[in-house]
């Protein structure tokens, strides 16, 4: 079972750092486009890089989407189940400490971050969420399922789509399940902005 989840394209660095970083790329992208982001935020760090596996008139994506900004919440429930038991399985064969991946992700890469936290908090230790919106329109009842996990949001305010509203109710929404989130804003919009890289290098140290 776990060598058919592990069918999924991706790409594995070993490396002697921790933690191990999960990098999810953006709409369009592959499992290569964030790999130069080890060197630069842990380049000692084993990485994970997983393609997502829908496609949008054939872009890669994590998820589904009814239209730009509006997710298929009923996907993505599905499709962070579905990462989850990768991440299970990718762990079994490259001996990773369960549920000690720090995942960075851009975009819909972020948003399945922020869902995968949200719906599956033992797999993560924590986040990078870069250009990232409310993954799920609906508030859950406060719990404490993120107590202890460290979530880094690194959004531009003059993003159209991950605006300082989606930042603000994201916060509120990781906090409400005792998150520690810490926010990054930069005069910007939907990128990953060069300049911003070493302050989240120094987050992740």
């Amino acid at each position: 079972m776990s060598e058919d989840l592990l069918r999924r394209p991706h790409v594995w660095q070993p490396g002697t750092s921790m933690p191990p970083l999960l990098l999810l790329h953006g709409t369009g992208g592959d499992e290569h486009d964030l790999l130069v982001l080890r060197q630069h935020l842990a380049p000692d760090a084993p990485v994970l890089s997983p393609r997502g596996m829908v496609s949008e008139q054939g872009m890669s994506r994590f998820f589904r989407r009814i239209r730009e900004g509006v997710f298929d919440e009923d996907d993505l429930r599905f499709r962070a189940d579905e990462l989850a038991a990768f991440l299970t399985a990718a762990e079994q064969k490259y001996d990773v400490p369960a549920g000690s991946w720090l995942a960075v992700g851009f975009s819909n890469g972020a948003n399945m971050a922020s869902a995968l936290l949200l719906r599956h908090p033992e797999s993560l230790a924590g986040a990078v969420l870069l250009a990232a919106m409310v993954p799920f329109a609906a508030d859950e009842p406060e719990d404490h399922a993120l107590a202890g996990k460290r979530v880094l949001i690194v959004n531009g305010d003059r993003d159209p789509m991950a605006t300082p509203d989606q930042t603000r109710r994201l916060t509120e929404q990781l906090r409400r399940h005792s998150a520690d989130v810490q926010l990054q804003p930069f005069p910007g919009g939907h990128t990953i902005a060069p300049d911003q890289v070493p302050a989240i290098r120094e987050w992740i140290r």
